[in-house]
């Protein structure tokens, strides 16, 4: 989810959800080591809980970054041992590491020595020509030893030559069977499935057998139906009883952050999909995509807010 989930993009996805863990962009623990920290790192205390995700390739690069971040506060760090694309390829990070289950297991031992919260892992069933059947329990198996409880498995093969991120995401078949199965097998690890769930409903029915469901892209596309939604898995209320009631919460936060210099897009870009399928949807859609990025003061920003709000009757 890098640049999409963002600090502004986890105000809003917070506002919808109180118990859903949320996870930071995937940064480089080059980026946090020599960039931008405050960029980077910083985020609302009101975002709780939220992991930091992580990637690298290098233990003591991962071990330096994870010491950088415990002053941050975050619940959880988080290494991506499942993203495909180009540039963590080039970095030798992400899922190119499933063919080197051992410098994983190397890079969690040196983070988890230096955080005081738990380190967890983000992977795949495999990568191009591996047999997911033999090489995903490996790779559970070498997690456990280094120490990791937890880990969250992309239920696709990532094949890293051929296929584009976004194809990536689409075109390897979903194997839930497989990572139902290790949970069966591995019973002593909290294992989260994660991969082409588009429901509530759909998490509900795999957490009969897995410990959690992460949903990425649906949760981001369709804020309302997932997040909106996501508290009743916990049994309880959702903080909020229709999406029009979210965007005149948000009204606060778009003030504040208009006030500070920011732009109406940095926000509004994450809330698209708020009205996802519903009257005036297209409309709210349009007036913001066309408008929030023009706007060149608060006054001029907050009338395109008012108008993209009346789209919706």
């Amino acid at each position: 989810m890098i640049d999409w989930t963002d600090r502004n993009c986890r105000g809003f996805h917070r506002l919808l959800s109180r118990r859903a863990l949320l996870y930071t962009e995937m940064v480089t623990a080059q980026a946090v080591i020599h960039g931008d920290r405050g960029r980077l790192l910083d985020f609302d205390a009101a975002e709780h809980p939220l992991a930091l995700q992580l990637g690298g390739s290098e233990p003591g690069m991962l071990a330096e970054a994870t010491r950088i971040a415990t002053d941050w506060g975050y619940d959880e760090i988080n290494l991506n041992v499942g993203c495909p694309s180009d540039r963590v390829q080039s970095g030798c990070f992400g899922a190119v590491l499933m063919t080197r289950p051992e410098l994983v297991a190397d890079c969690v031992r040196a983070m988890m020595a230096v955080s005081p919260v738990e380190v967890t892992v983000k992977c795949r069933i495999g990568v191009d020509d591996q047999d997911p059947e033999q090489v995903l329990p490996d790779f559970l198996t070498r997690m456990r030893d280094a120490g990791v409880q937890r880990v969250i498995i992309h239920a696709r093969k990532a094949w890293l030559q051929g296929l584009s991120p976004r194809e990536n995401r689409e075109i390897p078949p979903l194997d839930y069977p497989l990572v139902r199965r290790m949970k069966a097998e591995f019973p002593d690890l909290h294992l989260s499935l994660n991969g082409g769930v588009t429901s509530v409903e759909a998490a509900r029915a795999h957490l009969q057998v897995m410990d959690g469901v992460m949903i990425g892209r649906a949760a981001y596309h369709q804020p309302w139906d997932i997040l909106g939604q996501a508290d009743l898995i916990w049994g309880e209320t959702p903080p909020f009883a229709d999406p029009a009631e979210v965007a005149q919460a948000m009204r606060p936060r778009i003030e504040a952050h208009l006030a500070d210099g920011g732009r109406l897009h940095q926000i509004t870009r994450h809330m698209l999909g708020l009205f996802h399928g519903r009257p005036g949807a297209r409309g709210w859609r349009r007036v913001l995509s066309e408008g929030a990025s023009r706007a060149e003061t608060p006054a001029e920003a907050l009338a395109v807010y008012e108008a993209a709000l009346a789209e919706l009757g």
